[in-house]
């Protein structure tokens, strides 16, 4: 019995197989470069697999995401479309991804950007902003990681909207869904986190039209995925006033490029994909019990459907 791993950087590799084998002594787990025998290898585990890097190994039973999103392994168009995938979800995620998302609504809410910039000028103004009760949150995406940031706004006292493609209820929080209800959702947010997985549908949702529909001066928060985002869009958007600042954490490229606009722009603050980053310790454990369960039972709570995409 096998397992390959695939991350990007020779130590995040050897730094999973480490604790993995730790977890399954039973198991031999080696790099996906170098796998020993093809026809051993019934799992790999993977961020961000090479084009084709699956095809060596026939007796495939599944694909570990090392993430709750599963875009990064759709994108091989050499996917063996038969295997199971399987999301790595669990409750450090979960809690990082709110942590991440109560932090960067609060800056906003408390214009932190804008004292921040007054620091560095040495300037003494004291900025009023509303209380929590009267500023209106909304997150798109109320999946695992989605629907419990929207819980937490909404403990902290924000008017918390969601949105997703279908219909949701969440305590505290007021829910739309579908193209229908997309626009009354937007019209009312000043602050929109986007945690939406990546789609065909949803590829570019966060470009001019959805901008335009946002109340004049609104902000964004991209934790989803770097693709949702139109960038032209967002610096004509920040430009114009109808945006007043953005939070991103994922890009179209990464590591984003140090000549890229984003990194010195006013407008823009940049986080390197750490929302919800997964380490090893915690992920292996995550991985290693979904294997096991997989392994005994041919099923797991986290299953991926390949057919939405999430």
């Amino acid at each position: 019995m096998s397992i390959v791993v695939s991350i990007p950087g020779v130590d995040k590799t050897n730094w999973w197989i480490e604790q993995l084998q730790a977890l399954l002594s039973n198991w031999t787990i080696r790099p996906i470069h170098d796998p020993g025998d093809v026809e051993a290898v019934t799992y790999a585990v993977v961020w961000k697999p090479a084009t084709g890097a699956f095809l060596p190994f026939p007796n495939l039973k599944a694909i570990v995401s090392l993430g709750a999103g599963i875009d990064h392994v759709l994108a091989d168009a050499e996917l063996p479309r038969q295997v199971p995938i399987i999301r790595t979800v669990g409750t450090d995620l979960t809690q990082r991804m709110r942590e991440y998302v109560a932090l960067h609504v609060l800056r906003h809410h408390r214009d932190m950007p804008a004292i921040s910039a007054n620091q560095r000028e040495r300037r003494w103004a004291q900025l009023v902003v509303p209380p929590a009760t009267q500023r209106s949150v909304g997150v798109m995406g109320l999946g695992n990681l989605g629907g419990t940031a929207a819980r937490t706004l909404a403990s902290l006292g924000f008017e918390t909207l969601g949105w997703s493609r279908t219909k949701r209820e969440i305590d505290g929080v007021t829910t739309y869904a579908g193209q229908a209800e997309f626009a009354d959702f937007l019209a009312r947010c000043e602050i929109l986190v986007c945690l939406l997985p990546l789609t065909e549908a949803t590829m570019g949702i966060l470009d001019a039209d959805l901008f335009a529909r946002l109340p004049r001066g609104a902000s964004v928060i991209n934790a989803g995925r770097g693709p949702h985002l139109v960038e032209d869009d967002l610096l004509d958007a920040l430009e114009s006033g109808q945006l007043s600042h953005a939070t991103l954490d994922v890009f179209h490229v990464e590591p984003l490029p140090s000549e890229h606009p984003f990194w010195a722009h006013p407008a823009i603050t940049v986080t390197p994909h750490i929302a919800s980053l997964i380490d090893a310790p915690t992920g292996s454990r995550i991985v290693a019990a979904n294997i096991e369960r997989f392994e005994t039972t041919g099923h797991v709570e986290d299953l991926a459907n390949a057919e939405r995409g999430y």
